[in-house]
């Protein structure tokens, strides 16, 4: 009997049918399923990785808001092409706090897994108001807007909770000075030492340029100005990692 005609009887029999897509679709669902109960094997923990500041997190939220990573990913594949033009390729760790992570598949514009401190508060200002006056070739749209609108701080515990709850290390006092930290990291003129102790290599000023306000312009230049400058990649060794 030829294998065509063994696949009719399969497809025949409504039982048999029931029974095959069943034993399928529960490989299919295993495979899928069984690695994420071993996921936190495959993150290698690497120094310097913390949680999104509150404000850094509002600016990711913006992000995902206005559909940033339609454009643009965040994953640098080690190829020397990708390395040579981003810089070192993407490790896992530097995702382990997104959720969701923003690697990304298509790239109309660059890869910004390294974007922060390449450019200027200033740059990212004026790129993002009017992309065309600082790069001619672009056809990013305008936002503009959000240098204008005011930055929304009173959820900022509620979105530092629900990271908590799908595993993001918040603690308790995160969570209470949420509002005050967001507020102290776009003002230049604020005692920065309690953020600084809950959020290492924080970066505190203006992001916008006008320190009397805090917009949604600072909040996603902020999170821009921390993608890739966490962790120290002069201490990393390809074979055996971090020194």
């Amino acid at each position: 009997m030829a294998l065509m005609d063994k696949h009719k009887i399969l497809e025949k029999n409504a039982t048999l049918l029931l029974a095959g897509s069943f034993l399928v679709v529960t490989i299919g669902g295993i495979v899928e399923i069984a690695p994420l109960f071993y996921l936190e094997n495959t993150i290698e923990k690497v120094e310097g990785m913390r949680p999104y500041t509150p404000l850094e997190l509002a600016g990711r939220n913006i992000y995902i808001r206005e559909g940033c990573y339609a454009c643009h990913s965040q994953m640098i594949r080690p190829f020397r092409d990708e390395v040579e033009r981003y810089g070192h390729y993407s490790l896992a760790a530097e995702s382990m706090y997104d959720h969701p992570f923003q690697w990304g598949s298509k790239r109309t514009g660059p890869d910004l897994a390294r974007v922060g401190g390449r450019y200027s508060n200033e740059w990212h200002v004026q790129h993002l108001i009017d992309p065309r006056s600082v790069v001619p070739e672009s056809n990013m749209p305008s936002y503009g807007f959000l240098a204008n609108t005011p930055l929304r701080v009173d959820d900022a515990a509620a979105h530092l909770r629900a990271n908590r709850a799908v595993g993001v290390p918040y603690d308790e006092e995160m969570i209470a000075n949420a509002t005050r930290d967001l507020l102290d990291q776009a003002n230049p003129d604020a005692d920065p030492s309690g953020l600084e102790s809950r959020y290492p290599n924080v970066r505190v000023e203006s992001f916008d340029g006008d320190p009397s306000r805090v917009t949604e312009m600072d909040a996603l230049v902020a999170y821009l100005q921390m993608l890739g400058t966490l962790v120290d990649f002069s201490t990393y060794d390809e074979t055996i990692g971090f020194r």
